[in-house]
Parts: structure tokens; sequence; C-alpha cells
């Protein structure tokens, strides 16, 4: 019977564990025995030690081991998908149903840019030229990330899933899973050297999921373009700047370079003393029987590679599906806010509505009285017109009537003088000359006279004066502007 112990290598960069199978190899006639649950009895002389990595003691590592003269090697499977490109997946902006949000925090994230910051990095400056030789406005690119967002031909960018192993060899937290994830990192590295045409804007190796995988986003272009831009958008493009032109469907350029980088990850695979499981290859110089047994053991394997990659899918299925159901239940909930949002603004609108009808009806009585006022201020202001009218023909009589009065008020102040002093001069001389005494008595009858008529004058002109009062201009009664006239001319009058 076969006894199994546990040790532990240090010394390493990481410690493997390893298991030690010791079988008792005494009268074992071939290697296939060695896999037979029962073997010949023990002897303590004849011991093989077959040294398995990991955990696993599956009859095909023990045949890997036996098939390399006895040196072992592990083998895992590689895949190499092309992925939908979900950046609020890869990110973590929203965590699926298959996601280990515990383990969220030991995700890598290798690299991560802006991609529109991307896509003016890349191609802006062979925008400039573009427009600039347009001669037609419209034909002008105005931004050409919406430009591509938009083409049915070329994607914004383009994703590639990587993983080597599955979750029952590599499952998170196994030492081949570490071994898995130092081999991702390292061809992230290598994938964006070798490719300087695939222009990496993200890679997030994801550990909180079964199986430790790398999500890999790029920007394929093509350089010395003769048409459209000098630089732009190309996928074909780009995998021809690697050499790989397609051959046909069942040999595109996409295949060509999968099968490619598949070496590039089977490399790197070796330096960490990991072998590439894959199909195997024809030998012609088998016997019918071997070449039989081969080609069964190659469908097979060819089986179990469309089961591993059947898994890989299933996988990113229900991961996109959780996706969905998220994103469904977020715009579900959207939906309800805003509706409920629209029915409160349909409420207030209708309320808004009924309180403009009021008001308009309300605005419109109102109106109404208003032309009514309106119509009656205007024969008011009209009377008000023609009654001042009025009082400026009789202002304009009054002045003239005053100017009358004034001069004849004047002159015969300067008669009324002379008569004094002839008067004055007569009691001097205490004699008068009786035609001189006629002449005094004429003059007194005529001042007698004017003071009468400059009676009547004053009467006339206080009542203009009180009808004056009563009109208001600028601030201002009508007296007061006449009064300020009369000033004005007296003023004159005493200047001359």
């Amino acid at each position: 019977m076969s006894r199994i112990r546990d040790y532990s290598l240090s010394g390493e960069e990481r410690k493997t564990r390893l298991r030690v199978c010791i079988f008792d190899a005494a009268g074992v006639k071939s290697a296939f025995a060695l896999l037979l649950t029962k073997v010949t009895k023990p002897s303590l002389g004849n011991l093989l030690i077959c040294a398995v990595s990991g955990t696993s003691t599956d009859k095909k590592e023990v045949y890997a081991y036996i098939g390399k003269g006895g040196r072992f090697q592990m083998e895992r499977t590689i895949s190499f998908m092309n992925g939908e490109g979900s950046l609020g997946h890869n990110t973590r902006a929203f965590i699926a149903a298959n996601v280990d949000a515990d383990r969220t925090k030991d995700n890598i994230t290798l690299v991560h840019e802006d991609l529109k910051k991307v896509y003016h990095k890349l191609f802006d400056d062979s925008l400039k030229k573009y427009n600039a030789k347009q001669k037609r406005k419209d034909r002008q690119i105005k931004n050409y990330y919406d430009k591509i967002s938009r083409s049915k031909q070329e994607k914004l960018f383009y994703e590639v899933i990587v993983q080597i192993g599955n979750r029952d060899d590599t499952g998170v937290g196994s030492a081949a899973a570490d071994t898995a994830v130092k081999a991702l990192q390292d061809y992230v590295e290598l994938f964006i050297r070798r490719n300087p045409q695939l222009y990496v804007f993200g890679a997030y190796i994801h550990m909180d999921e079964e199986t430790p995988h790398v999500h890999i986003d790029f920007v394929p272009f093509s350089t010395d373009n003769k048409r459209g831009l000098e630089i732009k958008n190309s996928l074909k493009g780009a995998l021809a700047s690697r050499g790989f032109e397609s051959e046909g469907k069942g040999n595109t350029e996409w295949q060509q370079w999968s099968e490619a980088e598949k070496e590039d990850i089977a490399m790197i695979m070796q330096k960490y003393g990991v072998g590439w499981k894959k199909l195997d290859t024809h030998n012609p110089h088998l016997s019918v029987l071997d070449y039989k047994k081969q080609e069964r053991s190659r469908e097979v394997k060819e089986l179990e590679q469309e089961l591993e990659d059947i898994g890989v899918v299933i996988e990113l299925k229900e991961e996109r599906e959780a996706q969905l159901n998220d994103e469904i239940h977020k715009q579900q909930m959207c939906l309800k806010t805003e509706r409920e949002e629209a029915e409160k603004t349909l409420a207030i609108v209708t309320s808004l509505k009924d309180r403009i009808m009021e008001e308009g009806v309300a605005q419109e009585k109102y109106n109404k009285a208003l032309a009514a006022d309106g119509q009656e201020l205007e024969d008011i202001i009209a009377d008000k017109k023609k009654q001042l009218a009025d009082v400026q023909v009789a202002l304009n009589k009054a002045r003239a009537v005053f100017e009358n009065a004034n001069e004849k008020l004047a002159q015969a102040e300067e008669e009324l003088s002379e008569v004094k002093k002839l008067r004055d001069d007569l009691i001097k001389q205490g004699e008068g000359d009786y035609y001189l005494k006629e002449e005094v008595i004429q003059l007194r009858y005529e001042n007698q006279n004017l003071k009468k008529e400059n009676k009547g004058l004053q009467e006339k002109l206080d009542k203009a004066y009180e009808f004056m009062k009563k009109f208001v201009i600028e601030g201002k009664s009508m007296l007061d502007k006449f009064l300020e006239w009369i000033g004005e001319k007296v003023r004159e009058g005493r200047g001359r």
C-alpha cells in the first residue's frame, strides 16, 4: 500500500507544498503498475519516490512524471478568450453575484487609464491634420471617440481574458493559483512590449472569483494610413504590424495572433515549472493501433479543452448575467424613482395650471376694470388739458393787462411826481398862476381815474392769482411760475 507523507520545501520565493508518494517497487513489472491501488508486498530495499506538485495524485500527473524520465512538471491549460469589455465589471464598479466581495481587496490593477484620454493621446494629432485637409466642413471629424463609438465596423476597444488552469486545479488560494498570478503579471508586461500597436489602457487580475484570470483591455491602431487618419483605430492593421494576415475563416489574423500569444504564455509558465496542457500532434511513425490510441487520446484532450473553455465561458456568462441583472435592477429602481418624480411634477404642474387659470380669470376682470378706469382717467386728463388751455389764455390776457397797467402806473407816478414838484414850488412862492391851478386840478382828476382803473385791474389780477393757484406744473403752482416771470421782468426793467 502507498503511504502519503507531507513535506515543506523552504528557500523558494514561495514555499511549494509537495506530497511525496512512497511506493514499494518490489515485483512491479511496469510503470503503469505504479498507478494501481494495490502493489506487491513492501520491501524496504526498493522504494520509488514520486514527487508530485501540489496536493494532486492524479494519474495524468504521475504519467507526466514518468514520461519526463523521473523529472515531474505540472501542466495546466491556457484559456485565451475574446471578452465583452465591461469596464464597470473589471474595476468592480459593481459587484456581481459570482464575486466574493471579501476577496475583492486582493484584486490586482496593473494598468488603468481613462479611455477618452487615451483616444486624445493616440489620435488628436492625426485628427487635426486630417481636418486641416478637408475643404468641406461636413467632412471634418469633431470627436474621434464619438465617431468610433457610433461605428458599426470598429469597436472603441477590445478585450482578452487569459486564464491558466481551472477552478479544479488552480483555484484561488492554492499554490498553483499563486504561481498562475505571477505568470499572468509577467505576461501583461510581455503583452505590452510585444504588441506596441495594441495600446493597453486596462489590465486587471481578479482574485475574488473561483480562478485567477486577467482582463486586458486595449485600443488597436494602425499607422501610415493613406486613407482617412494617418493613425486610426484598426485591429486588422495592428495585427498586420505583427505579421498576422488572414488566410480565410479557418485561419484568421486573430486566430494566428491568439496562438502566438498562447506560446508566449506557455514560455512564461515554463519559467515557473508549469507546462502547457494541450492537444497532441500527429506522429507518422506510430502503428495503426498506436495511432488510433493517440487519436482517441487527442479527441479526449480536445473534449477536455472544449470543456475547459466551456467552463470559462459559463463563468463569464454567469458573471455577465449577474452584471445584467444588477444593471436591470438599478434601471428599474431609477425608472421607479423617475416615475415617482414625474407624478409629483405632474401634480405640481396641474396645481399651477389651476392656479394660473384662476389668476387669469381674475386678471381679465382686473384688466376690464382697469380699461374702464383708464377711459375715465383719459377723460379727466382731456378735461384738465382743456382747463389748462383756458388758464393759459386767461394768463396771457392777465399778463397783457398787467403790463399795460404797469406802464400806465409808471406814467402816472411820473406825472404825480411832477405835480408834487410844481405844488411845492407854488407853495414856496406863496402865489400861483390860475393856469397852473387848473392844470393841477386836471392832473388830480386824471390821477383819481387812474387809481380807480388800477383798483379794477388789481381785482382781476387777484382772481387770476386764485385761479392759477389750483394748477400745479412740475411741482410748482402756475401762480408761482407767473410770479417768478414777473420778478424777472421787474429786474429787467430796473436794469435798463
